[in-house]
């Protein structure tokens, strides 16, 4: 009978205030911040108590923060490594040499903030990057602040880039200054402790709540200024609209050097921002906080044009600002590079901000991508509580330079997983709630895409999507394909959604099966209406975004073997699939100079799982060539040269492999996936 293994009782006391931190945007930004405790657990090896050090380890998230997630080091060993610290200029050693000091095997690698938390006399330490507290540790005046704010209970670090000789400085500190709870970090953020969980959270959430409290009875009524004439927001309709609008163009200059991910909000304190007088002068300062400008690169790109300023007219001035913006960020670089230092990783900004509009996030995937727009909005409360009391003086770029291409970092960068194939891609997948639609979006989520699950029926598409993850993976949207404000409205919410789009699934579809004499008008132009006419929309739509991006893309035809085979009973479902057919080709020559591909996909035969067989067509095929309809899948299987029968995954895989890395070459192309039918071979 196994034995059950019960997490330590202090490294639980560390989770749940982990947790209870970390589920409070006030407190800490995603990802921001670590927690520790000190505490005893019984050594495996000889059976005696020994002192243990848990701390949150690289990377992690402290609201969603596990056992796994911790860090767990012998104190005894890692409170030696003062002994063998050759010095700051070479303390990044220290982070290697903290293996060393691990108890047990598992959990997380430490991180770089792990020497202020093990060498700091206190049981229980926080390190936190709460909005109210960064506004005071980013103040020009923040140490005279701090006394005021705090008297002698919270002691003012300046500036100091993370690493073992702060947790050194911290640990002197809180040595020197025996009443003191915590410290406000300049440029930087918020250290606590206590001699129990209770205590370290408790100061923690003092120093946060003072500083914000201070800010809120201190500070002045407009800290951004007043507001400019004509920068103000644009009504909620007219602002989603521009948004629309220009949103294919900017994801294009965030790209430029790699594809990226985007996400848009319109939060009332970034418009109330970018309306201020002081919105030019506070942007170009660029963020402060390590957290901050690593994800948001170290200023944003500011279209500087009110806000009722033309479409046209502002996607002009954002290309000429992109030119700008690159140049800029290529000085930065040259400035502070050395011979040590890692390559340029880019020069497209992450953040781009549009007056009346709101704000354009970008990062690899969709939740990077809305995390940094998340961070630049802490950057904002940070500037508006800074300039509340003072004025908003972050750290210098040299010293930003030296984080953001710190060689533990680009190691930190180096360790991270290879992408999928399809990561940084957004795709658009009609009829997708269902069959080989589902499918298709299925497969195509799980290497990396971001997919937009479009069907007639919105609940059934928003329930597909979420079958593929949350709403950083997948959104499921209403389209009726046939109808052309419906088809925009779909693939503007696509655009507002992913920031972008890149590849195009025209996959809805519907089939009646009648002989001629009994096709109706009506059921001709019913399914003419889907496909043809339905592909035609889509496909124009979305060009228009594509060819605005000026990245490529993809367009892809769920055709049909009856494109090219002239089956029974069939007039009008395979004259508009010929039509399809011929879409592919002509688009292919239109869109080639744009670097998007468009290709079809002919399948034959897939029963299983399809929305078109179970609606009547395979009762009515099944009719037709005399079979039983549960025998329908095998007697098409049956016809064919290999004899297997054809499912969605199968189609699914060939919309893989035509938008994968292996065919950039090739446009214009149709791929049975019918198991092989000679009646159907392409000549």
């Amino acid at each position: 009978m196994g034995c059950l293994i019960m997490t330590n009782e202090t490294a639980q006391q560390l989770i749940d205030r982990s947790n209870r931190l970390g589920a409070d945007p006030k407190n800490t930004n995603y990802a921001g911040g670590n927690t520790s405790a000190k505490g005893t657990d019984i050594d495996p090896v000889t059976g005696e108590p020994v002192e243990l050090l848990w701390v949150k380890g690289s990377g992690g998230d402290l609201g969603t923060l596990k056992e796994s997630g911790l860090a767990v080091l012998r104190l005894d060993r890692f409170r030696s490594l003062v002994d063998v610290y050759p010095g700051v200029d070479r303390e990044d050693e220290m982070v290697a040499a903290f293996d060393y000091t691990l108890h047990g095997k598992g959990g997380a690698a430490p991180s770089i903030d792990t020497a202020m938390h093990g060498l700091v006399d206190a049981a229980h330490v926080d390190h936190l990057h709460p909005d109210s507290g960064i506004a005071i540790a980013t103040a020009a005046d923040g140490e005279a602040l701090t006394t005021k704010i705090f008297g002698d209970k919270v002691v003012w670090v300046p500036w100091r880039r993370p690493g073992f000789q702060l947790g050194l400085d911290i640990a002197e500190i809180k040595k020197a200054n025996p009443q003191a709870i915590g410290t406000i970090l300049g440029g930087h953020g918020i250290t606590a402790w206590g001699e129990s969980s209770e205590a370290a959270e408790a100061n923690s959430l003092w120093i946060i709540e003072t500083a914000q409290s201070y800010i809120d009875a201190n500070g002045k009524a407009e800290p951004f200024g007043a507001a400019r004439e004509g920068f103000g927001a644009l009504g909620e309709d007219e602002r989603h609209v521009k948004a629309a609008a220009l949103v294919a163009t900017i994801r294009g200059i965030a790209s430029r050097d790699k594809a990226m991910v985007g996400h848009f909000t319109d939060d009332a304190r970034v418009l109330e921002f970018l309306a201020s007088e002081n919105a030019p002068r506070l942007a170009a300062l660029g963020t402060s906080c390590p957290d901050h400008f690593l994800r948001t690169k170290v200023k944003p790109m500011l279209l500087d044009l009110p806000a009722n300023a033309s479409v046209e007219d502002s996607i002009a001035r954002l290309k000429e600002l992109h030119d700008e913006y690159r140049a800029d960020y290529q000085a930065y670089y040259d400035a502070h590079a050395t011979a040590d230092s890692p390559a340029i990783r880019g020069a497209d900004p992450l953040i781009v901000l549009v007056p009346g509009v709101g704000m354009f996030s970008y990062g690899a995937n969709k939740q990077t991508a809305r995390v940094a727009g998340e961070f630049y909005l802490n950057a904002i409360n940070v500037m508006r509580g800074a300039e509340s009391l003072s004025t908003y003086s972050p750290i210098s770029d040299a010293e930003k330079f030296n984080i953001e291409y710190w060689a533990l970092e680009e190691a930190k960068l180096q360790r991270m997983p290879k992408p999928k194939t399809h990561q940084g891609r957004i795709a658009f997948v009609t009829g997708a709630a269902s069959g080989i639609g589902k499918a298709i979006a299925t497969r195509l989520a799980a290497e990396g895409a971001c997919v937009v699950v479009a069907d007639l029926d919105l609940e059934k598409a928003q329930a597909a999507a979420a079958e593929l993850g949350g709403t950083d993976v997948a959104i499921g949207v209403a389209a009726n394909v046939a109808d052309a404000a419906g088809v925009q409205a779909a693939i503007d919410a696509t655009l507002l959604a992913f920031g972008g789009i890149d590849l195009v699934v025209n996959n809805a579809g519907l089939s009646l099966s009648k002989p001629l004499l009994e096709t109706t008008e009506k059921d001709w132009d019913l399914q003419h209406d889907v496909m043809a006419k339905g592909s035609f929309l889509v496909s124009k739509a979305a060009a228009k975004a594509l060819i605005e991006q000026g990245m490529g893309g993809d367009v892809i035809y769920i055709s049909s073997k009856n494109s090219v085979f002239a089956g029974p009973n069939n007039i009008a479902y395979s004259a508009t699939k010929a039509d399809q057919a011929h879409q592919v080709r002509l688009l292919a020559v239109e869109l080639g100079e744009h670097g998007v591909k468009v290709n079809g996909i002919n399948p034959d035969g897939v029963v299983r799982g399809s929305g078109i067989f179970a609606a009547g067509w395979g009762a009515n095929r099944a009719a037709t060539y005399g079979v039983e309809e549960k025998d329908l899948g095998q007697f098409y299987a049956n016809r064919t040269i290999l004899k297997r029968e054809v499912v969605p995954e199968n189609v699914a895989d060939a919309v893989y492999v035509l938008t994968g890395p292996e065919l950039t070459r090739t446009t214009g192309l149709h791929i049975p996936v019918d198991s092989g039918v000679a009646a159907a071979f392409l000549r």
